[in-house]
């Protein structure tokens, strides 16, 4: 379905469905913000009030976590928004 890390196929290999008319938009960037930073800011308010590390320790902690969560989430949020675009269009 992919051909890099979020840029879609022109079409299926296996059926031959056209990708081009798919648009998610900025969905998958917006749920990705929202559910990420939630869990990010409160686990690192929890963090900071129980046991005040420095914040390099923080840059250490959140910063890959934001990475590579981010990335993971993307492409998962983004062809659950493509499979609910087909669903409803029916093509």
């Amino acid at each position: 379905m992919f051909t890099g890390l979020l840029n879609l196929r022109e079409k299926c290999s296996s059926c031959g469905l056209d990708y081009t008319a798919i648009d998610t938009g900025d969905g998958p960037a917006v749920f990705v913000v929202l559910i990420l930073g939630a869990l990010v800011t409160g686990g690192a308010l929890w963090l900071e009030v129980n046991y005040e590390p420095p914040i390099w320790l923080h840059l250490i902690i959140w910063l890959p976590l934001i990475l590579v969560a981010s990335i993971y989430m993307l492409r998962r949020i983004k062809t659950a928004l493509i499979h609910q675009q087909y669903r409803k269009l029916g093509w």
